[in-house]
């Protein structure tokens, strides 16, 4: 079986399992890292939302044969120390002080693609206002998507 390295929250692993594994199971299963979600495994939900080099993908339609070593893949428990200072990243503490949570199951992957957004807006020299967050397509089946908009506009506003 082939070996698989690559960066995951700062550091590096190497995992044994066929190329055309999710990288969701090696995450989830392999490695231990239960933050991104399985919801539909088709790319739809988007609850396993992550990072790969700074930008949001979803790891449960992308085999671990396409990653490469060099690839840095972020999770939620890996994103406080994407960001400066001790704590938790900016957009997670806005989750808390906005109560986003309900049931809890697609935060990761909405917080991870929250953090995305603003950065790609940033860096296109956009704001991050209602048109961008629509163009977010996770799934929350609790319903909880005006306080969603909220914590995202004010975690951007302290990244």
């Amino acid at each position: 079986m082939p070996n698989h390295t690559f960066q995951l929250n700062g550091e590096s692993v190497t995992v044994e399992v066929e190329d055309d594994v999710r990288l969701l199971w090696v995450l989830r299963d392999l490695l231990g890292v239960t933050g991104p979600k399985y919801g539909c495994g088709i790319n739809v939900c988007k609850a396993c939302t992550s990072h790969i080099n700074g930008k949001a993908f979803n790891p449960c339609s992308v085999p671990v044969g396409a990653i490469q070593p060099n690839d840095q893949v972020t999770t939620i428990e890996g994103l406080a120390d994407t960001a400066p200072g001790d704590g938790l990243h900016p957009m997670q503490d806005a989750w808390i002080a906005n109560d986003v949570a309900q049931c809890g199951y697609c935060q990761p992957g909405q917080i991870m693609a929250a953090v995305a957004k603003v950065r790609q807006c940033r860096a296109e020299g956009r704001e991050v206002d209602d048109e961008a967050i629509e163009e977010l397509r996770n799934i929350c089946r609790c319903g909880t998507y005006n306080r969603i908009r909220e914590a995202i506009k004010a975690g951007a506003e302290n990244m």
